[in-house]
């Protein structure tokens, strides 16, 4: 299967690698690159994953983010890369921004 990343998860992954990389030096690019190790996964298990908010759901294993995703026409399309630690009552509102 193929895998598209929007640009809203893009955005996302740009904040989170800033993010870990103010917290120390090259963890933002060990993130960014386990984050996509994830995405790429969905080439092989793309929709066998819970439905969550109208997407599949993904959560990473090194790093506590959510990996929002829909099949649409045979490729898995990645719409937002969520940090797990936010208000999960603000998830929702996230989703549907993008």
């Amino acid at each position: 299967m193929k895998i598209q990343v929007l640009r809203s998860a893009m955005e996302d992954l740009s904040i989170g690698r800033r993010f870990y990389e103010h917290q120390e030096a090259g963890v933002g690019d060990y993130f960014f690159d386990s984050l996509f190790a994830e995405i790429g996964s969905l080439a092989l298990y793309g929709g066998v994953h819970s439905v969550h908010f109208g997407f599949f759901l993904l959560l990473a294993k090194r790093f506590p983010y959510a990996i929002y995703y829909k099949i649409i026409d045979g490729k898995a399309t990645v719409f937002r890369v969520l940090d797990c630690r936010r208000n999960p009552c603000g998830l929702g509102k996230a989703l549907k921004s993008k």
